[in-house]
């Protein structure tokens, strides 16, 4: 909910401070000019250049705030929903990696001999008996 009323106001700052720099009387008279004048006409013209230009540094501190504001919130970081998801995986993963850790702990011969097919057959996997050709 603030993330969404600081781009608001980003948005509407940032309108407003288009137009009140092309407001401004440049070179060529800028818009004021076009319009004949008459924001110079109705405060004067020197009141008009301090006025636009006071709401001109205004608007860009505001901009510039809010832009580091949402620069922070957009970072991961910040307020990121699937974060503590992504903790809890972790510290799932964690005992399944120590695991697989201690096992081969004990030795590389340990782990070819216990790979290695065994020669001697077990006690349940004895041979059958032959036939007696007794009669």
């Amino acid at each position: 909910m603030f993330e969404i009323l600081i781009t608001v106001v980003h948005v509407l700052v940032a309108v407003f401070l288009i137009l009140v720099v092309l407001l401004q009387a440049g070179r060529g008279g800028g818009v004021s000019g076009a319009f004949g004048g008459g924001a110079g006409a109705a405060m004067g013209q020197r009141s008009a250049a301090t006025v636009l230009g006071k709401m001109t540094a205004i608007s860009a501190g505001i901009f510039m705030v809010t832009s580091m504001i949402l620069a922070v919130m957009s970072t991961p970081t910040a307020n990121d929903p699937t974060r503590s998801d992504m903790e809890e995986i972790a510290a799932e993963e964690k005992p399944a990696e120590a695991a697989a850790s201690a096992a081969p702990s004990a030795g590389p011969a340990s782990a070819v001999a216990s790979e290695a097919p065994s020669a001697q057959p077990a006690a349940s996997e004895a041979p059958p008996a032959a036939p007696s050709s007794a009669p």
